[in-house]
C-alpha cells in the first residue's frame, strides 16, 4: 500500500465484517489483542495445506520449506525491531513467556539474596509476578517507580532507588491500561550506571511505534504477536547475543540439546537452545506474515492516524457527563489507549450495555491492579485503537456511552 487508508485496510481484516446484536461491530478492544489481516490467515492455512512438518529435525522437502519459512519469520521479526543477528530473537509462546524465561533462566543465576529488582506501579500482572515468584525464591527485594495522577512515572526517584544492589530493572515501553509511553533510553541510561540490566516489555510498544533494540539500549525486548496483526500463542524475546549465550535453557527437551549423555547434555546453539520441544511452527509463519503485511503500511501516516484518533476519542468522551479518563493527559504521551470510568457504573455494565451496541472494549483491571490501586478503583473500561479504527467508530462508542448515562443517570 503505498498511502494510508484505514477504510481500505479494513477491508483486509474479515473479522470486522460483521454484525453484534444487530449493530455492525465496532471492534475497541486492541490492546488485547488485534484482528488479523487475509495475508496472515492465508499464510497459516498455507503452512498446514502445505508444508505441515516439523521444522529442523527432517530431510525430506516438507521439513525444509517448513524450516524455511520458519527462520524466515525470525529474520523478518528481528528485523522489525532492528535485531543486529536474527539469533538474537528466541520464539516464545508471548510476552509473558519471554518473560519468565529471563526471570527463570538469568534470573535464577544471577539475583541474589539481598539483591534488588526495580519494577514500577505501572506494569502488566506479566512483568510483575515472575519477579515476585523470583524474589521469593532467591530472598532478593523488590521496589517500585510510582506513578503521578496522570500514570505517568516518578522518574525523579530513580537516582534514590538505583543503587549498587539493582541488579535488574523490569519496565513496559506502553502500559496497557493507561497507554502511557515511557522514555525507555532515559531508564537504561540510569539502569545502567549502577550495571544493571534492563528487561523492557514491548507487548504495547513493538505494536504502535519503531523499535530500535540497538538504539533503545535495553538486554532484553519482549513482545507479542497477537497484538500486532499476528497469532495467539507467539511471542519473542530479543536479548543481547553475549547474555543469551551465557544462560542455561529455561526448558529441557528435544530440539534445544546438542549432545545427551547418562549424566549430562550440552546446548544447541542461540536461539535454538530456548525452544525446547516442537515449536508453534504455525504461528512463527504467521507472525512472520504480520510484519510482512504492517511493513507495507507508512509507519509515520499510522502514528498519525492514531494519534488523531486518540485526541478525537479523548475529546468525544470528554463531552460525557460523570466522564473520568485515566493517564496523561497529552496525546504526545500516550498511546491508543483510553482508560475510563463513569459515575456509578461499573465498568462491567459499561462494557455490556456497549457490546448490545456492537462495541467491543475491555473492562476490568487489565491485569494492572497496582495501577488501579493508585487511583482507588478496582476497574475500568478500555477502549484501544489500532490501524483499521476510524472516527466514525469513536463517534458509535461516544454515542452508547450516552445509552449508558440514560441507564445510570
Amino acid at each position: 500500500m503505498s498511502s494510508f487508508d484505514p477504510v481500505a485496510i479494513r477491508r483486509e481484516f474479515p473479522t470486522l465484517d460483521q454484525q453484534v446484536n444487530g449493530k455492525p461491530l465496532v471492534y475497541l478492544d486492541n490492546a488485547a489483542t488485534s484482528q488479523k489481516p487475509r495475508s496472515v490467515l492465508d499464510a497459516l492455512n498455507g503452512y498446514y495445506l502445505h508444508d505441515n512438518a516439523n521444522v529442523h529435525r527432517g530431510i525430506h522437502e516438507l521439513s525444509r520449506r517448513a524450516t524455511e519459512a520458519y527462520e524466515e519469520a525470525r529474520a523478518k521479526v528481528a528485523r522489525w525491531i532492528n535485531a543486529a543477528d536474527p539469533h538474537e530473537l528466541v520464539w516464545t509462546r508471548g510476552t509473558t513467556d519471554a518473560i519468565n524465561l529471563v526471570a527463570g533462566s538469568w534470573g535464577m543465576d544471577n539475583i541474589k539474596a539481598g539483591d534488588e529488582i526495580l519494577l514500577t506501579v505501572l506494569e502488566h500482572h506479566s512483568n510483575l509476578v515472575p519477579w515476585q515468584l523470583l524474589a521469593r525464591r532467591v530472598g532478593a527485594k523488590l521496589r517500585y517507580v510510582e506513578i503521578d495522577d496522570q500514570g505517568r512515572l516518578e522518574l525523579g526517584d530513580l537516582p534514590s532507588l538505583l543503587t549498587e544492589r539493582t541488579k535488574l530493572v523490569a519496565f513496559n515501553h506502553v502500559s496497557n491500561a493507561l497507554g502511557t509511553i515511557n522514555p525507555v533510553k532515559d531508564i537504561v541510561a540510569a539502569a545502567k550506571k549502577v550495571g544493571a540490566v534492563v528487561l523492557v516489555d514491548g507487548a504495547q510498544g513493538a505494536v504502535h511505534m519503531p523499535v530500535d533494540v540497538q538504539d533503545l539500549g535495553a538486554d532484553f525486548y519482549a513482545f507479542s504477536g497477537h497484538k500486532m496483526c499476528g497469532p495467539t500463542g507467539i511471542g519473542a524475546l530479543w536479548g543481547r547475543r553475549e547474555l543469551l549465550e551465557s544462560m542455561e535453557p529455561y526448558q529441557g527437551g528435544g530440539e534445544m540439546i546438542e549432545f545427551v549423555e547418562r549424566d549430562m547434555s550440552t546446548w544447541a546453539e542461540v536461539p535454538h537452545k530456548f525452544e525446547a520441544g516442537t515449536p508453534n511452527i504455525a504461528g512463527a509463519i504467521g507472525f512472520g506474515a504480520a510484519v510482512d503485511f504492517l511493513a507495507t503500511l507508512p509507519a509515520e501516516e499510522v502514528a498519525a492516524h492514531e494519534r488523531a484518533l486518540m485526541s478525537y476519542a479523548m475529546e468525544r468522551l470528554a463531552e460525557v457527563p460523570g466522564m473520568r479518563i485515566y493517564g496523561p493527559e497529552s496525546v504526545e504521551d500516550r498511546s491508543a489507549v483510553v482508560s475510563f470510568t463513569m459515575g456509578d457504573a461499573h465498568p462491567h455494565d459499561i462494557s455490556t450495555i456497549l457490546d448490545s451496541e456492537g462495541i467491543a472494549v475491555r473492562a476490568g483491571h487489565h491485569c494492572a491492579q497496582l495501577v488501579m490501586k493508585r487511583f482507588g478503583v478496582s476497574a475500568t473500561a478500555r477502549a484501544s485503537f489500532y490501524i483499521y479504527n476510524t472516527r466514525d467508530e469513536i463517534d458509535r462508542l461516544a454515542d452508547a456511552l450516552e445509552v449508558v448515562r440514560g441507564i445510570f443517570g
